[in-house]
């Protein structure tokens, strides 16, 4: 693997990212980064809610003494109303851990409203969790939601009640999906956490292509090397799927959201930014199909021209922005795509131009290489076989395995 050296930072940034003090050293141990509401019908609507319960597990990536949740009514058109919340860890088997559920108050009170475009953080509680550990936040939405702020690609299973509250109740759901709904992040205080790093990208860093339940992400298989490793970072993954740099369509576009999903998040050190894909390909080889046929829902996302002079523009933004706030910046190229729906040669030779800029400038800290780590070795435009879910553009669990075990550790380590 290929990796750039890191620039000498100032020693102001270095002070700036540095972890705050054992006793107060809040990291962002899960996320899930919300997008506006995407189609009114189709397999993308977005779902409504009312007088429901909804509960969903998430696995954090550090563990600590205490936790907080936010949750998001980000893009909602009306106030959220939350009436009841709970976190409680599971074992192994996905079974309540008894003794470990625990009350999610906002402002001492067991319910809240959350204004239209806000976050919402719950009050602070007490519960030990470990590295991995899942827990399940469950709560009770009495009033109707509106179309919800969602993450269109959780992976894991958000089950809906019948009517009522049933918080703290074994209950049977009445549905499951696989999005994330009205939650965005679970903050851990960890007295042993070095920071946290942020993977920033599109549907290849969300895990598209991976097996569901499984967290077999990119960024889950460097949390666990990292671990291994006695490097005790959270990683927080902030991918969407569609995700662009320079466009809306599937989510704000990478600089717009970078504020609310990166730099709002506790004592980041680091971010990986690996997005790019679907600019090139929506804007040389038209709308991208899924692979089960048809347009994302019918879905219309706007198109620009741009061209790889802009891309590197925005690039260059994020980078600027995140250094502002004391964080280093890790690019990688984006990776081959031949093959894909979108694919064409106006968008290679788009991709080329960028990669070699990412490679090359020397703007980023630093650059791994997860463009090669998917790369068919006879055809590097491409990826290699069994590395995609048969798109030719998204991560296989082997190929994801493939790309979170290639990049380089020694980049995290403290100076």
């Amino acid at each position: 693997m290929t990796v750039i050296a890191r620039s000498i930072i100032p020693a102001a940034a270095l002070l700036a990212a540095a972890p705050l003090a054992a006793q107060d050293n809040w990291v962002a141990s899960w996320t899930a980064s919300p997008h506006a509401p995407l189609t009114a019908e189709g397999p993308f609507a977005a779902a409504e809610y009312e007088n429901v319960t909804i509960s969903q597990v998430l696995r954090l990536s550090e563990g600590g003494d205490q936790l907080r949740v936010r949750f998001t009514n980000r893009y909602g058109d009306r106030p959220l109303h939350i009436g009841e919340a709970r976190i409680v860890l599971l074992d192994d088997n996905g079974t309540e851990v008894a003794g470990s559920s625990r009350a999610l108050t906002f402002g001492g009170e067991a319910g809240a409203v959350v204004p239209r475009g806000s976050p919402f953080a719950s009050d602070v509680v007490a519960l030990d969790t470990s590295d991995f550990d899942k827990v399940k936040v469950e709560f009770y939405l009495p009033e109707a939601t509106g179309p919800c702020t969602c993450h269109l690609t959780g992976l894991d299973t958000l089950a809906v009640s019948a009517p009522g509250n049933h918080v703290g109740e074994a209950w049977e759901p009445a549905s499951t999906a696989m999005h994330r709904a009205f939650l965005s992040v679970v903050e851990v205080d960890s007295d042993d956490a070095l920071g946290t790093i942020v993977t920033y990208g599109d549907s290849i860093t969300d895990g598209v292509g991976s097996t569901p339940g499984e967290d077999r992400r990119w960024p889950d298989v460097l949390a666990e090397r990292l671990e291994d490793a006695g490097l005790e970072y959270a990683v927080a993954n902030a991918g969407i799927s569609g995700n662009r740099v320079l466009s809306p369509g599937m989510g704000e576009s990478a600089l717009a959201r970078l504020d609310e999903d990166v730099l709002s998040l506790p004592n980041v050190t680091h971010m990986i930014v690996f997005v790019g894909v679907n600019d090139i390909g929506n804007r040389f080889g038209g709308a991208f199909d899924n692979p089960g046929g048809g347009p994302l829902g019918g879905l219309q996302m706007d198109q620009p021209d741009i061209d790889a002079e802009q891309m590197i523009a925005g690039y260059r933004q994020i980078i600027e922005r995140a250094h502002t706030n004391g964080i280093e910046v890790i690019g990688s190229p984006i990776g081959p795509y031949k093959g894909a729906s979108y694919w064409s040669e106006q968008g290679e030779a788009a991709r080329q131009a960028i990669n070699d800029w990412i490679v090359n400038s020397g703007e980023f800290d630093a650059v791994v290489r997860l463009d090669t780590a998917f790369a068919d070795p006879n055809d590097p435009q491409a990826m290699r076989d069994g590395y995609h879910m048969g798109d030719f553009l998204h991560g296989s669990d082997a190929g994801l395995r493939a790309v979170g075990e290639s990049i380089d550790l020694t980049l995290f380590q403290p100076e």
